[in-house]
């Protein structure tokens, strides 16, 4: 495999939270150098690319990728769409994930669905589902992620102890579909006494 694309492969998966050159440099065996000189080349083939969305940004040490600065009405448009759209599946795993376990990081929520989910955690932030809620404080400090009133107000709930029991108390996975069809029902039951 091709070193670029294995330093755009990490660069992608480490999301907003972005990686630094001496992680790549373990991750990819290669030289700081050497990951510096291939940071160096996308940079310049994103610059060029007239096709291409994304832009290598770096703040201190750290790497990370993002969208084109003329891309952002898209963008903004993607993550302002109204609650009036279902949630996706996809969407709907997170927020069970952040419900139950917060607060908690992206780096987690990742870890317990085997996926990346920056863009999924982003959705929910711009809808008023999920914010931020500080810092771990470890190295990178990466974002906590928990529910808002407004995650209590669209399903219905009054406060967080209302949430579905899961199947397991234990459970590393959370069944987002057993989550959803729960807190639809509340939803259902909400809107029929209005």
């Amino acid at each position: 495999m091709d070193n670029q694309a294995k330093i755009e492969a990490l660069l992608f998966i480490a999301g907003d939270e972005g990686i630094t050159l001496g992680d790549l440099a373990n991750l990819t065996g290669l030289l700081k150098p050497a990951v510096h000189g291939i940071l160096g080349q996308l940079a310049e083939k994103y610059a060029q690319d007239n096709h291409c969305a994304l832009k290598l940004l770096v703040s201190a040490d750290t790497y990370r990728l993002a969208t084109k600065g003329e891309l952002a009405p898209v963008v903004k448009d993607y993550f302002e769409t109204p609650l009036t759209v279902p949630l996706t599946p996809a969407l709907l795993e997170v927020l069970a994930i952040v419900a139950y376990r917060q607060p908690i990081t992206r780096l987690e929520i990742d870890d317990l669905r085997g996926v990346q989910s920056s863009g999924s955690i982003q959705k929910l932030v711009m809808q008023g589902l999920v914010e931020t809620r500080g810092r771990l404080n470890v190295p990178g400090r990466p974002f906590r992620y928990g529910t808002t009133t407004a995650f209590l107000d669209y399903f219905g709930l009054a406060e967080l102890s209302e949430l579905p029991p899961l199947s397991e108390p234990a459970a590393e996975i959370i069944d987002s579909e057993q989550f959803a069809q729960a807190l639809a029902l509340r939803r259902q039951k909400l809107e029929g006494e209005n």
